[in-house]
């Protein structure tokens, strides 16, 4: 019988992510301008699915980086919801300003900044209405 390893407490547990989302130019423009990224999209005409990549490196495995990173995704078995999990996206360095940009962008601040052992965190819904999490150090 085959040994399981043990997950290393270094990497993170989780490693990718998917938002779903209905209207992805709404949604891909409402990051990009909360958190002052870009993101790339791609379609596959086998499945009709369109993914819009949050920042990431493509040299790199991300099983096995220790990074987290997602998409936001737009496919039929999928759809938003301010139910279930709650992903929390690093707001870093400063969370404020990212609460600020939310409501501008089509988004709203659910739960404020709030101060917890290992910095601040907020809820907010976005443009499409998922309940997502902000982090940052301040």
């Amino acid at each position: 019988m085959q040994q399981l390893q043990k997950i290393n407490p270094e990497t993170n547990v989780i490693t990718w992510f998917e938002i779903p989302v209905s209207d992805m130019q709404s949604a891909k423009a409402f990051y990009e301008t909360i958190l002052d990224i870009e993101m790339t999209t791609m379609t596959f005409p086998e499945t009709a699915e369109e993914l819009c990549f949050f920042p990431y490196d493509p040299n790199v495995i991300q099983a096995t980086s220790g990074r987290v990173t997602g998409v936001l995704t737009k496919s039929g078995t999928n759809s938003p919801s301010q139910n279930g999990s709650l992903l929390y996206i690093n707001a870093s360095p400063e969370i404020q300003p990212v609460l600020d940009r939310t409501e501008k962008a089509g988004g709203k601040v659910i739960v404020p900044k709030t101060r917890i052992n290992a910095g601040y965190i907020a809820v907010i819904l976005d443009s499409e209405g998922n309940r997502i999490g902000l982090h940052a150090e301040k």
